[in-house]
């Protein structure tokens, strides 16, 4: 199979779909891999790199979509990029459609693609590729927070978050007990926060409890718990996933201004849309903003920052998906893979997923294919 990775070009994107080692593995099983000039140059991966495996590294994107049957990306479609699919492509990124515009659904449909969100790939009842970003983003909310807690960001409390002898640490409450929370929590307890944890879902809290013992303090989530939560804390985490869909507004403006001047809130939730109603897309150069006195950070592909080790990783969890398709073919590949099929958007004209087709009106089809071995 014939495999393109465009360099990313959107919000700021570092990551490359692919590194070296997963291009190596999809030469080694006889496959072609197309990859754009300069596509891993922010991850510190040269063209050279990819040549040294295999790599056929050509020098417009146009190329790279014009040659491939499969598109491996990170950052979701813009129009722009949905143009330049070609019929019966199959794409894998991060695509996020269910914040994203119907027009990139409608091209998709029109172009008959093969969509796969990587944030919808189930295994063992996990997200796998999901939480290889996951890990990253959980670690990064507190270093970042910690960082604007600091004074000389503008409006900040001026906390150092382990705090000292005679003189009490952070406040960190994180909304959300799954792998981001779980992340963060750990991050924060390492560097002496007084940590609190709330989620709906028990079994979750057991979990944190199981791993950390008494040294984090779980609590049941709801309307009451959450507003008493933002009062307390110094450092807010908004980590909530409902899997493909937009995430609620679990954390209201007014909760947000009951929070402490200069307390800082960190919606990770926020390439699904945010789970707090003050927040509003940021960036890695301009990260941060204020609202109600509060300082907030919202940026969308948070382990870009960390672009090397976030490519890794993506690969790590990714390269199978990809290798079984190139192997196999499309049909067999979802055929054998119910968890890769699940990720799967749109396929053969329509729109495969019924969450979405509701949100957007369009007409759903359940996947239905047969063997082609």
């Amino acid at each position: 199979m014939r495999i393109g990775i465009p360099k990313e070009t959107i919000l700021e994107e570092k990551r490359v779909a692919i590194a070296p080692a997963g291009v190596d593995a999809l030469v080694k099983a006889g496959h072609t891999v197309f990859i754009q000039t300069n596509a891993g140059i922010d991850s510190h991966f040269s063209d050279e790199e990819y040549r040294q495996v295999g790599a056929n590294v050509v020098y417009t994107v146009e190329e790279v979509y014009q040659r491939a049957e499969l598109i491996a990306k990170i950052a979701p479609l813009s129009e722009g990029e949905a143009e330049m699919l070609q019929e019966n492509q199959i794409i894998f990124s991060f695509l996020h459609l269910a914040i994203g515009k119907k027009t990139i659904i409608d091209e998709l449909c029109k172009k008959k693609i093969t969509a796969v969100s990587y944030e919808l790939i189930e295994k063992n009842n996990e997200l796998p590729v999901l939480e290889s970003m996951s890990e990253i983003a959980g670690q990064l909310a507190i270093q970042l927070g910690e960082r604007f807690m600091a004074s000389d960001v503008p409006n900040s409390r001026g906390i150092l978050m382990g705090g000292i002898t005679g003189v009490a640490p952070a406040a960190v409450v994180i909304l959300g007990a799954g792998v981001v929370g779980f992340n963060a929590a750990r991050a924060a307890l390492a560097r002496g926060a007084h940590v609190i944890v709330l989620d709906k879902d028990l079994q979750r809290l057991r979990k944190i409890e199981n791993h950390f013992g008494k040294n984090i303090t779980t609590v049941v989530a709801n309307p009451y718990t959450i507003a008493r939560g933002c009062r307390f804390a110094d450092l807010f985490i908004g980590a909530v996933l409902i899997k493909g869909e937009k995430a609620p507004h679990l954390v209201t403006e007014g909760m947000v201004k009951s929070m402490k001047k200069g307390a800082v809130l960190m919606d990770v939730s926020i390439d699904q849309g945010g789970v707090v109603e003050t927040s509003r897309p940021t960036t890695i150069s301009d990260p941060i903003f204020v609202e109600h006195n509060v300082i907030h950070c919202c940026i969308p592909n948070m382990p870009a920052l960390v672009s090397r080790t976030a490519s890794y990783g993506l690969t790590n969890a990714s390269i199978d998906y990809i290798l079984n398709i190139a192997d196999n073919g499309l049909t067999n590949a979802l055929l054998s893979d119910t968890g890769l099929a699940k990720g799967v958007c749109t396929y053969n004209g329509f729109c495969s997923n019924e969450t979405l087709a509701e949100k957007f009106g369009i007409e759903y089809r359940r996947l239905h294919f047969f063997s082609t071995n």
